[in-house]
């Protein structure tokens, strides 16, 4: 019976050991540092991939009011643009007559425009057609008169706003600051993607220990099972004694099933967080080892107040409310335009013909016939609008206001931060070293008891309480070691800086490129 029960229980490890560290037959396992989750994380997890669309988004959003100070070239055609109705002819003393008007166009139009820096423009058109009219005379029994003919026109154009804004410039400076701002909150992002993937690979690794630790825990149960059942054969000790360890087994068994399953569950979070395929298997290797820095406070707020984003972001939207100051503004300003033209137009001067006949008529018309052009100055200012000009800049005066209350607000906000965070990783070290010192006492301690168990000095339940005890310190211990990686980590999200090797995150190729 003893040799029955020892191979079961070898054949058990066996089959338990490879379910839980080996993939399903067949399928290759992905091992992963931590580094390599954070380089796929910041490559592949929907997160990132979001963030970047949005700076993507905001970075056409800003070329295209760039492209707003570029040449335009538009070419159109109508082909055909057909119209008939009925028009009134208003004749003296007498009712108007109402004759049938149709038109048959075919041509188009071509513009080239040139945007000044000023916010004017200069735009050179040309506009071509051959045209077929019909009209249908009322009076004359609804006699029908048609012609052909051909109309050609070229026009140059000028227009500059004055006394105000150039709004070009001011369209292109708030894209761009919208631009810098989502470039800055994807920066950003990626560091809250290093927290994240950072949480997330602890707990991943958290539930691998707790596997580790059931499974020990099962191994000792089951040895001491072993030892009991060779106690109890020998009178040496009660049946009630295997009894309990029996029980205890079988909770420690029933314990490592759920470990079991709350890894597998902490892995396809993993998996989804850092974007790779549920049904890709996975392990992760870490290093227990950890720094033990000493963090000079005044350092992490100057880093903190220096590099982070946040900040950056409230001054943009300092800017961007000037921005809207000055429009509400403009409600109320004295402003002008100048406005110019000059072009030729011809007309075909013969009844009918070939197309080419029509428009070479319509050029020498254009030749022939004296130019259209003008020139205008608008001047404009509105007298009294029952203060809703006023209200609208004070209204945007005053969110100019609380936006640079909260840059300040944002600042004493950050020191806060760092100094809590220097703080909790400082009181999680200390906790790390004690739980460090806990475990070996307490490893040491089962050891021991483990011996006398063996020796007939202690009972099984004392050995039981004692094998509690390791287990509980090794998650103590594991718990520690994850709230100072985690503390560190934050550390460095709140200060963008790596006091280990004393750089920047900004001004590094950790993260990804930020054009």
């Amino acid at each position: 019976m003893k040799r029955s029960f020892f191979i079961k229980f070898i054949i058990f490890s066996f089959i338990l050991q490879t379910l839980i560290c080996n993939p399903i037959w067949g399928q290759q396992v992905r091992v992963l540092t931590y580094d390599e989750a954070i380089n796929i994380a910041l490559k592949e997890s929907y997160t990132v991939k979001s963030f970047q669309e949005k700076k993507m988004a905001m970075q056409q959003f800003f070329n295209y009011y760039k492209a707003m100070f570029k040449p335009r070239l538009d070419f159109s055609i109508f082909s055909p643009s057909w119209n008939e109705n009925v028009i009134d002819i208003q004749r003296a003393d007498d009712l108007p007559v109402y004759n049938s008007f149709g038109t048959m166009r075919f041509g188009g139009n071509f513009q080239f425009t040139y945007i000044i820096p000023t916010g004017g423009n200069i735009a050179l058109s040309s506009r071509m057609y051959r045209e077929d009219l019909k009209t249908v005379l009322a009076l004359k029994n609804y006699e029908q008169l048609s012609n052909k003919q051909a109309y050609s026109n070229l026009s140059l154009s000028f227009n500059q706003p004055i006394f105000t804004t150039n709004t070009l410039r001011e369209n292109l400076d708030e894209a761009r600051y919208l631009y810098e701002q989502s470039s800055s909150q994807f920066t950003r992002g990626q560091m809250d993607i290093i927290y994240s993937v950072t949480e997330g690979f602890y707990s991943l690794y958290r539930a691998t220990r707790e596997v580790e630790i059931a499974i020990e825990k099962l191994k000792n149960s089951e040895e001491a099972l072993r030892i009991a059942k060779l106690k109890s054969e020998t009178g040496r000790i009660p049946e009630g004694d295997v009894l309990i360890a029996e029980i205890s087994a079988a909770q420690n068994r029933a314990n490592l099933s759920e470990s079991d399953g709350n890894l597998e569950r902490s892995k396809d979070s993993f998996k989804q967080l850092i974007g790779l395929s549920l049904d890709e298997d996975i392990q992760i290797i870490t290093d227990l080892k950890y720094d033990t820095l000493k963090i000079d406070l005044n350092k992490a707020i100057e880093e903190a107040l220096k590099n982070r984003l946040e900040i950056h972001e409230s001054e943009i939207n300092i800017e961007l409310q000037d921005i809207k100051v000055d429009r509400a503004k403009r409600i109320r300003e004295f402003s002008g335009n100048i406005s110019a033209y000059y072009d030729l137009t011809g007309v075909s001067t013969i009844q009918g013909g070939s197309i080419g006949s029509l428009f070479e008529s319509s050029f020498d018309n254009f030749i022939e016939r004296p130019p259209n052009r003008g020139i205008t100055l608008t001047l404009s200012y509105p007298i009294f609008d029952w203060g809703r000009g006023s209200a609208r800049v004070q209204q945007e005066v005053a969110n100019l206001k609380e936006s640079e209350l909260s840059l300040e607000n944002t600042k004493m906000t950050i020191t806060r931060e760092v100094r809590d965070i220097v703080r909790s990783v400082e009181e999680a070290k200390n906790r790390l070293e004690i739980h460090e010192k806990n475990q070996q006492v307490a490893q040491r301690s089962y050891e021991i008891s483990r011996l006398r168990f063996e020796n007939g000095d202690i009972t099984n339940q004392e050995l039981g309480i004692e094998q509690e005890r390791l287990a509980d310190t090794q998650i103590d211990y594991l718990n520690a070691f994850i709230t100072y990686q985690l503390a560190d980590a934050d550390l460095k999200r709140k200060t963008l800086w790596d006091f280990k090797n004393n750089w920047s995150y900004l001004k590094t190729d950790y993260l990804l490129e930020n054009e």
